[in-house]
């Protein structure tokens, strides 16, 4: 890809919150930056992610060309970098995995998407799989509200995205990678509600007694959001992981989740950005 090109797709990226259009609409991308092995000045891509547990992985395709591009040499020289995911910045060591883990990960991407395996049949270089894992995460830059209506849209992003998965996936056992990103939205939603539990709510009951009924509601939601993100990782971790059992269970949590979502944004931004 053109520098040009490569600029324009990041600038869409901060701008949105990770959401970017055109090929990219739908695609979970991430902005990666190194530090030049060269240059020792930093160096920021957008590559497609693909999550897995704590990590995320990122392959080294450069759409199949015979020449690793150039972030992958820049980790293998200074594996510290940088990862924006749309909603958080975080310092991250970036790990390439090799032998049987790399090809068991490697195949997983291309039964989530067979185009990795037609970068792979340009190439006769091993296209590199590289796990980051995240060392600290910044605080967000923006307001209180700002955070919370772009962490709602994140999830509901990628629930439709899940959604989309699921149902054109066909009948039968959902593969591997498809329900590693099931697993990775059940972390996510549950991270999200942990933070306004422990730290939003706690601040709001304090500065704002009169909405304490309203915020005791909010948590008793939580909890009936809780027992749906339970029963979903249930399907997908269950034996069949069979597509039905699962896409029933996504459209449970996307009809709780909008008017949920839809709810505190209109009772919480306003004070939000004034705590």
């Amino acid at each position: 890809m053109t520098l040009d090109f490569n600029r324009s797709v990041i600038e869409e990226f901060r701008a949105n919150n990770g959401r970017v259009g055109g090929m990219f609409e739908g695609a979970r991308l991430l902005l990666l930056t190194t530090t030049g092995a060269r240059s020792g000045e930093p160096h920021t891509v957008p590559l497609g992610a693909l999550p897995d547990g704590d990590r995320t992985l990122v392959i080294a395709s450069a759409m199949g060309a015979d020449r690793h591009p150039a972030w992958y040499r820049n980790i293998l020289a200074d594996p510290e970098v940088t990862v924006e995911d749309g909603l958080f910045v975080q310092r991250a060591r970036a790990t390439v995995l090799e032998g049987e883990e790399r090809d068991r990960l490697f195949a997983r991407a291309v039964e989530a998407d067979p185009g990795w395996g037609d970068y792979q049949a340009r190439t006769s270089r091993v296209l590199p799989v590289v796990a980051l894992t995240t060392v600290s995460v910044e605080p967000p830059r923006m307001s209180g509200g700002e955070f919370l209506a772009a962490a709602h849209a994140g999830i509901r992003r990628e629930l439709d995205l899940i959604r989309a998965e699921v149902a054109r996936s066909g009948p039968g056992a959902l593969g591997a990678q498809l329900r590693a990103n099931c697993l990775a939205l059940c972390q996510g939603v549950h991270a999200h509600h942990t933070g306004e539990g422990t730290m939003m709510f706690p601040a709001l009951r304090e500065r704002h007694p009169e909405i304490r009924p309203r915020l005791d509601r909010f948590e008793a939601e939580h909890e009936k959001v809780a027992g749906m993100i339970a029963a979903l990782k249930e399907a997908v971790s269950g034996p069949g992981g069979e597509r039905e059992a699962v896409l029933a269970e996504v459209d449970r949590l996307i009809a709780d989740l909008v008017d949920h979502f839809d709810e505190e944004e209109r009772w919480l931004t306003a004070l939000l950005d004034g705590v």
